[in-house]
């Protein structure tokens, strides 16, 4: 299990010191479609995450390596695709590569893009249950081949007592390799985005529930999807 960052107080901190530590933070997206106010939240996810992000280094480790998903190109064009698809993240990542952190690329273009592809497809829906079946294997085989070769080239590239920084979604479904220490930076404002998305699913479920009885359970969760999807959609490589 991550360790919270809040917890580590209570924790024998020297014994951290050793060992190879990731530290976690979740990619939060803010789409130009977004209203002002879930920006707002956004922006100030971001400063808390950096804010924690000094705390958690000054007393376990500085970064030493610095990871993030979706992207497959290294040196110089990595870093410009990163700043296009999250200027958020970019500064941090930036700013820690400035003080001799190294960029690791830990995707490869082929996997990405065809778990990518299975994705758009699973959400497009399907007529034939036969259809729907096959394409969702597809898609979680791919899926499995990709975090397994993120958790790879992290266990390759983080040598022994150093730290790593991985910007990554929060749904992920990375297994990380038992040797590694992780720590999951989540600031105060991340709660506050997850209770925006529920109150903008919230309107939305109760008029249909009055339309019709009986909707399913997951309806709730099918707005808050498509709500997630217009606020974090970044943008496209």
């Amino acid at each position: 299990m991550p360790e919270q960052l809040g917890k580590i107080e209570r924790l024998e901190v020297e014994r951290f010191k050793k060992g190879k530590k990731l530290y976690l933070v979740p990619l939060i997206y803010s789409g130009e479609e977004a209203p002002d106010e879930y920006k707002e939240k956004c922006s100030r996810y971001w400063q808390q995450v950096a804010e924690h992000l000094t705390n958690l280094a000054s007393k376990i480790g500085k970064v030493n390596r610095v990871y993030h998903e979706s992207i497959f190109q290294s040196g110089e064009d990595g870093m410009k695709a990163m700043e296009r698809l999250s200027p958020s993240s970019y500064r941090i990542a930036k700013t820690q590569c400035d003080n001799g952190a190294i960029f690791e690329v830990i995707e490869e273009r082929e996997l990405f893009e065809e778990v990518t592809d299975w994705q758009r497809c699973l959400m497009l829906g399907f007529i034939s249950d036969n259809v729907a079946s096959r394409v969702s294997e597809f898609y979680v085989e791919a899926a499995k081949k990709r975090n397994e070769f993120i958790a790879k080239k992290i266990s390759e590239t983080l040598k022994d007592n150093e730290a790593g920084l991985l910007f990554i979604r929060e749904e992920h479904s990375v297994q990380f390799p038992s040797d590694i220490e992780v720590f999951s930076i989540f600031p105060p404002a991340l709660d506050e985005i997850h209770r925006w998305y529920r109150d903008q699913a919230a309107p939305g479920m109760e008029k249909r529930t009055k339309e019709s009885k009986g909707e399913s359970v997951g309806e709730t969760e099918e707005v808050e999807k498509k709500t997630r999807k217009m606020t974090q959609e970044g943008p496209k490589e």
